[in-house]
């Protein structure tokens, strides 16, 4: 008998785990005589005292019966049919949520790849091996002094209050802790949006192009999903709807992924029609702070005086991913149906991490961080521009953004297919390019694509530019 033990707790609770599966999936028909424990040792190499717990176990269970004086057999079980795989099954039902979740799994960031040598990803922050050590001795602090209880669902006061204290200086946000919410990041932020501001139905303004996170978010939430076009000063307010919408989504510092930077007139703008029609505003600032020709940008939210803007910032584009703290500034009118959505998805973001980042921030250590990676951070996008200037010339066209991780480029006389083309041939050789279309409603008239710099070293880059020319030269925009 050949029996598969999937290696997990002792060999009798594999050997009974076995001997189930092959009674239920049919390969041992009710009524078969089971082998003796005798017989049945020794072919597994086992030993009979692990073959008798075994079989007991079964028969406790029901799934084996004794005969006096014959052995052991296989219970007739009155299964359901329901308990057999079935492939024209209904599915039972799920909610309309689900369902758009569901057909959304697939689309992330655009064109992912994995495993190759140059993989120009955007999104990811510079890799700084002292922020390891440092942000290691901060958890071990953080463990030592934190409670152990679970926080307010609000977030820690010493973060809110540090993050208040930030904003101010950098942002030119003013605002109080009480107005601070903590969250796991940008996208639990744009859930609580959706939750708190819309029902099924309602209204939302999206950039065209846009974060795709926020596209699946609302439209995971049954939002009613209005595009406007971005241009070389940020959205085209003059294109907002007539009708009130509920919630306007923008990226006014750095717009994703064209990297254009809303006007003051733009912005003023849209200050006052969210005002007039009394709709809120959710400011995106994925990375603002990182920017290369002089001070940040002052926000969206500092030029606020209606309070309708709801400011987003994150630490996973200027920390790293894994930490997964995020925050949002909120209009006084909001604070507490946020905290109440907040407290009902995960009751509290967790403790230790927000103890030692609010630490980091008080010792100087983040901001520390950030001019380092600031730094780091010009010299390889001056490294990618270059290289591109060098390999590809004119066959592609930089967009000016002295901000953010990522340049945009657009591909002279290619076509989209062409494009597509040269991102597999680019694979193939182990260079990973993004395209921008997946980021617009309908996709612009050519090709772009998105360079991200922040996972390769200047050396990288330079060698990664040198072979996407090789790619260009292989697969030009017109074939013969």
């Amino acid at each position: 008998m050949f029996l598969d033990l999937d290696g997990i707790g002792p060999q009798y609770a594999q050997l009974t785990r076995a001997l189930k599966g092959a009674i239920l999936d049919g390969r041992m028909a009710a009524g078969t005589r089971l082998p003796s424990t005798r017989e049945l040792a020794q072919q597994l190499e086992v030993s009979r005292t692990t073959m008798l717990a075994a079989y007991e176990q079964l028969r406790a269970e029901g799934f084996i019966y004794g005969r006096v004086g014959s052995g052991s057999y296989v219970s007739r079980l009155q299964l359901a049919s329901s308990q057999q795989p079935d492939d024209n099954a209904t599915a039972p039902p799920t909610s309309r949520y689900t369902e758009r979740a569901r057909n959304l799994r697939n689309r992330g960031i655009a064109g992912m790849h994995y495993g190759l040598r140059y993989d120009l990803l955007y999104g990811d922050p510079v890799t700084n091996p002292a922020l390891n050590a440092a942000w290691g001795r901060e958890l071990a602090r953080a463990a030592a002094y934190s409670s152990l209880r679970v926080t307010s669902s609000w977030g820690l006061p010493a973060l809110r209050q540090q993050i208040c204290d930030y904003l101010a200086r950098r942002r030119g946000v003013q605002t109080r802790p009480e107005n601070v919410q903590i969250v796991t990041g940008t996208q639990q932020a744009y859930a609580l949006c959706a939750r708190v501001l819309l029902d099924e139905g309602d209204t939302a303004v999206l950039e065209d192009p846009n974060y795709f996170g926020a596209y699946h978010v609302l439209v995971a939430h049954g939002a009613n999903l209005y595009p406007v076009r971005t241009d070389d000063e940020g959205l085209v307010c003059a294109e907002l709807p007539d009708a009130p919408p509920k919630l306007i989504s923008v990226t006014p510092s750095h717009q994703f992924p064209t990297g254009s930077v809303m006007s003051l007139p733009r912005r003023l703008e849209l200050l006052r029609y969210a005002a007039s029609k009394r709709s809120w505003i959710v400011e995106d600032d994925y990375d603002g702070e990182l920017r290369y020709d002089g001070h940040p940008l002052a926000a969206l939210r500092s030029l606020d005086e209606n309070d309708r803007v709801i400011y987003v910032g994150t630490f996973s584009k200027t920390l790293f991913g894994a930490l997964r703290i995020g925050y949002m500034v909120l209009p006084t009118a909001l604070r507490d149906d946020f905290n109440a959505a907040k407290y009902l998805c995960d009751m509290s973001s967790p403790a230790i991490e927000q103890a030692a980042l609010a630490h980091f921030m008080e010792s100087g250590g983040f901001e520390r961080h950030l001019r380092h990676a600031r730094k780091e951070l010009k010299n390889r996008r001056e490294t990618l521009i270059a290289g591109l200037q060098r390999y590809a010339g004119e066959r592609v066209q930089i967009v000016h953004s002295p901000a953010g991780m990522h340049v945009a480029a657009w591909l002279r006389d290619y076509d989209h297919a062409r494009a597509e083309a040269l991102i597999a041939y680019a694979h193939d050789r182990g260079l990973g390019l993004h395209p921008m279309a997946p980021h617009y409603f309908v996709p612009p008239p050519r090709p772009g694509l998105l360079l991200g710099y922040c996972n390769l070293s200047s050396t990288e880059l330079r060698e990664a530019m040198r072979l996407f020319g090789e790619c260009l030269d292989a697969v030009p925009a017109k074939t013969d």
